[in-house]
C-alpha cells in the first residue's frame, strides 16, 4: 500500500499529459491535461488495455478511425491493439484519469495521426 499526492508530480509537458501517480507494478494510472489547440500522438498499445475517465473539459478519441466525443462522467475503453488519437480541438481544457494493465513498458507504438 501506498499514498500519495497528485502535487508531488508534474504533467509531462509541462501544462499537459500525463502526469503519472503510479507505473506498474500491474497497472498505471495518471491524471491527463489537454490544453484547448493540443492533442497526443495517434498510438496503440499490444498488451496494455486504456482506459480514460472525463473529469472537466470536453475532448475528442479517435479508436480504430471513430470520432468519440467525450465531455465529463464519459467513460472509454481501449482494448489492445485499438489505435487511438486524443485531441482537443475545444476552448477549454480538459482533464481525465488515465488506466493502463496490464504494465508493460514498453508498450507504446505510434500510429499515422487519423484525419477527420
Amino acid at each position: 500500500m501506498f499514498v500519495t499526492n497528485e502535487d508531488k508530480f508534474e504533467y509531462r509537458f509541462g501544462d499537459s499529459g500525463p502526469k503519472y501517480l503510479m507505473k506498474g507494478p500491474r497497472a498505471n494510472f495518471a491524471l491527463v491535461a489537454f490544453q484547448p489547440g493540443q492533442d497526443f500522438d495517434a498510438h496503440h498499445h499490444n498488451v496494455m488495455e486504456e482506459n480514460f475517465y472525463i473529469l472537466e473539459g470536453k475532448i475528442d478519441i479517435v479508436v480504430d478511425g471513430k470520432v468519440n466525443v467525450l465531455e465529463p462522467g464519459d467513460f472509454i475503453h481501449i482494448e489492445p491493439g485499438e489505435v487511438h488519437y486524443v485531441n482537443n480541438p475545444y476552448d477549454k481544457p480538459v482533464k481525465m484519469v488515465s488506466v493502463l494493465a496490464p504494465h508493460t513498458d514498453p508498450d507504446k507504438f505510434i500510429d499515422p495521426k487519423p484525419v477527420y
